[in-house]
């Protein structure tokens, strides 16, 4: 007889698990795990890698360490925050953090490197470069050598010359590879066709005939031996230079004035006589950018007339626009007022329109000649509104309160309208005038919600290059300058003139970087003794 179990038997025991359930887990967490979010992941971050080996490889063959180390953290750092579950806060901060890194922290720390060499025009690359430079800059046909025929050929876009020697041998180079044998068709003593390469024609060599004239391609690996260069496209000639360089003395030696020259502290080889070769390198300067911009009759002088206007020009910036801003406000904020609404939306429209594209109509308007301002409001007075100096100064201030009035107004309006009004009522039921209330309750508490933008926007006045280069372009210029700086350039514009990168001035990345460092350490300087002012407004509210 079958024996019956107790439905109670087991009371007590742990319900049992079936067999099957753990295999369902495991399915759950695979399906689970290979979710669509979890695949855009993968495609995203092999993304990310794929960048991030090409800036280790690019980095690599610069023989830039610095970057290829930080680079390599940064990769290591992303994969394992984006494939581990123990930094679910980092997943969020990294990005911030590296674009921080690449786009501020690295930015100025490379400005602080060069501020301190002579990085410029003739000191751009290494000692190495600076004598490859010299030695292909110095060529000079070889006389009396025999005429190669010449054949311009192209290799994946790489030009190259295909000639043939006085042997009758048919020799193919590039600028980067020298004349090697190589197989290649010829007909009447010419080159017509070369294995891998692509013969140019007429055409393809008109359009590139600069290049093709200033390519050099070499004989062989030793540089002394010169190399093949043409002025026709057909006929090629040796040249050599007049210049050999002695490794193991590091000097320069010009083979027809017997001159040896050599390496001095600032990157160039110099002659006993004091005489130097163009083309130098970069090295250390320690301070002496510095000193450059603040004893250098070329530099000191218009320094110090620019810096006082650049302190006059973001103060009285900051200044007219909040008065204008506030005043504004106080206006449109009076209940009594109909139509604030429309009035409010016309005041924003100077703030509506791109900066660079309102100081270029200001510029238009303000021509001495035909703008609108003369021949409308002057009767056609040829008012040099941006060629005089001081009338520069006033232009300048007039459109960037045209341009900031509207942000003061802005803010200065979501100011008001968040005072406590039971403050204001205190004041009234005590008897205050509206000018008492006005300077004892209403300023100290606007203060305390604008002082910060204030002086976010003094540091934005500060370097306000935008306005100057569209406006004015910073003339008029000095007249008794010798570097293109004029009256209404602030310390941002003077920078980008010194480095030379318009092309009014010879390249100085090095001063230009040292005067960067200055401008740096005045607004921070004069932004962390404002905030510890700010602070007592604080104690206020």
């Amino acid at each position: 007889m079958p024996t019956v179990k107790s439905p109670h038997a087991d009371q007590g025991a742990p319900p049992r698990t079936p067999d099957l359930e753990p295999v369902g887990r495991a399915d759950h967490s695979h399906a689970r795990t290979m979710r669509p979010g979890f695949l855009a992941k993968l495609v995203l971050m092999a993304v990310v890698d794929a960048i991030g080996v090409y800036c280790l490889l690019a980095a690599w063959n610069a023989d830039a360490w610095g970057i290829f180390a930080a680079m390599l953290v940064l990769l290591v750092a992303a994969n394992w925050v984006y494939f581990t579950r123990r930094a679910l806060a980092l997943k969020y901060i990294l990005p911030g953090l590296a674009f921080l890194l690449v786009f501020q922290i690295f930015v100025v720390v490379y400005t602080g490197f060069v501020a301190f060499t002579n990085y410029g025009d003739g000191h751009n690359g290494t000692k190495q470069q600076a004598v490859d430079a010299l030695l292909v800059q110095d060529e000079k046909r070889v006389e009396g050598s025999p005429s190669y025929p010449l054949t311009v050929v192209s290799q994946d876009g790489t030009l190259g010359f295909a000639v043939i020697d006085p042997d009758g041998k048919t020799l193919v180079g590039t600028a980067e590879d020298p004349l090697t044998p190589d197989d290649a068709t010829v007909e009447s003593d010419r080159i017509t066709a070369v294995d891998g390469w692509t013969v140019l024609s007429r055409q393809d060599i008109l359009a590139q005939q600069k290049a093709i004239t200033a390519l050099r391609v070499p004989i062989s690996d030793e540089a002394a031996d010169g190399s093949i260069r043409t002025q026709d496209a057909r006929v090629g000639y040796v040249f050599k230079s007049t210049l050999t360089y002695d490794a193991a003395a590091g000097t320069m030696t010009d083979t027809e004035s017997g001159a040896v020259y050599a390496p001095n502290d600032h990157g160039e080889f110099e002659a006993p006589d004091g005489t130097t070769l163009p083309i130098g390198w970069r090295v250390t300067v320690g301070f002496e950018n510095f000193t450059t911009a603040f004893s250098d009759s070329r530099y000191a002088k218009p320094f110090f007339s620019i810096l006082v206007w650049t302190f006059a020009f973001a103060i009285l910036s900051v200044l007219t626009t909040f008065l204008l801003g506030l005043f504004l406000a106080m206006v449109f904020n009076d209940t009594r007022m109909r139509g604030r609404k429309v009035y409010r939306m016309l005041m924003i429209l100077p703030y509506a329109i791109p900066g660079f594209v309102a100081a270029l109509l200001w510029s238009g308007m303000f021509n001495r000649r035909f703008g609108l301002i003369n021949n409308l409001f002057f009767g056609g007075a040829e008012i040099p509104w941006l060629t005089d100096p001081w009338l520069a100064k006033f232009s300048v201030l007039f459109v960037n309160l045209w341009l900031g009035f509207p942000y003061m107004f802005l803010i200065c309006t979501g100011a008001l309208q968040s005072l406590p009004s039971d403050v204001l009522e205190a004041a009234k039921i005590d008897g205050a005038s509206k000018l008492r209330t006005w300077r004892s309750v209403i300023m100290p508490l606007l203060l305390v919600s604008t002082a910060p933008l204030l002086i976010s926007s003094f540091a934005f006045n500060f370097n306000n290059f935008t306005l100057i280069y569209m406006l004015t372009g910073g003339g008029p210029q000095f007249e008794d300058a010798s570097v293109p700086l004029g009256h209404t350039d602030i310390l941002i514009s003077m920078v980008y003139s010194i480095s030379g990168i318009d092309g009014s001035a010879p390249k100085n990345y090095g001063l230009a970087s040292a005067l960067s460092i200055v401008i740096f350490v005045i607004v921070g300087g004069i932004s962390a003794l404002a905030f510890r002012q700010t602070r007592k407004l604080e104690e206020i509210n």
